[in-house]
């Protein structure tokens, strides 16, 4: 099913990606999102053959959320130097486990992959990690959880889920770094308490600000 377009025009295309789905394809052979979003295109303009479509940036699998795509190459460079400039404004809802011991802040803290176990690691700034920073804030407090929004202010692989996590606040659903809770995603798959809420960048022709945001999805915890 085709998730839900938060914005559309020839140039770029914004939509609510639901949790389970990959953002593209990898070697599990499994749909996309980009997928779903070639196939939709082709439908409703009648393309033949194939349809340009630029992934400019991912989200993990079990998360949901805003997800930015170019509809032309043009586009697809002047929106992807955007991101790598740091002028795509981002901002996530997190429930977590745990609650915060204050109310807002910065951190910042240097990140290392494992491309074979796919996980990442908090280690020292020698020791070759990559910077992460990101603000956040603490929007409501449950029982044992926090719901909290946060600002990225890089963009690292599993940034969000590993400094929630290596303070002794993993995202709820998050076993593969820590978490005790489980989730599941509305197709059934794993899914973890993390949502790209908005995004805010330039149209890549206009300069006009943009601004989308992703409605909660029903599998969101209660």
């Amino acid at each position: 099913m085709m998730p839900d377009v938060l914005y559309e025009d020839n140039h770029c295309l914004v939509v609510n990606k639901p949790a389970g789905l990959l953002s593209q394809g990898d070697s599990t052979g499994d749909l996309s999102l980009v997928d779903l979003v070639k196939q939709d295109l082709k439908v409703r303009f009648n393309k033949p053959g194939n349809v340009y479509l630029g992934l400019i940036h991912r989200l993990d699998r079990p998360v949901s959320g805003v997800v930015l795509l170019a509809r032309t190459s043009k586009a697809a460079e002047r929106l992807s130097a955007q991101f790598r400039s740091g002028e795509v404004q981002k901002t996530y809802w997190a429930w977590v486990e745990g609650q915060f011991n204050e109310p807002e802040g910065e951190w910042q803290d240097y990140l290392l992959k494992d491309a074979a176990r796919n996980l990442v690691e908090t280690v020292q700034a020698h020791e070759g990690g990559k910077e992460a920073r990101l603000r956040f804030r603490v929007l409501t407090y449950g029982k044992r959880t926090s719901l909290v929004e946060l600002k990225p202010l890089t963009g690292r692989s599993h940034q969000l889920r590993v400094q929630l996590a290596s303070r002794g606040w993993p995202i709820v659903g998050d076993r593969k770094y820590g978490a005790m809770s489980s989730l599941a995603a509305s197709d059934g798959g794993p899914r973890i308490a993390l949502h790209a809420h908005t995004l805010a960048f330039k149209h890549p022709t206009t300069q006009a600000l943009i601004e989308a945001t992703a409605p909660l999805p029903a599998d969101w915890p209660a």
